[in-house]
């Protein structure tokens, strides 16, 4: 369990490759972050008009 075990956490370090062991770090949480939520801007209701005859 040391720098040639290529199975170990540190093996692989030492190796620079990644797997089960030392997996990479998804792509969608490390280019955005939480996206900040925004508040709706309330409404204006619109009457609806009523058809005549």
């Amino acid at each position: 369990m040391g720098k040639g075990d290529r199975r170990s956490r540190r093996g692989k370090l030492f190796r620079g490759t990644f797997g089960a062991s030392r997996k990479h770090k998804s792509a969608t949480s490390a280019a955005s972050p939480a996206p900040a939520v925004k508040a709706e801007s309330p409404k204006k209701k619109t009457s609806k008009k009523k058809k005549e005859d």
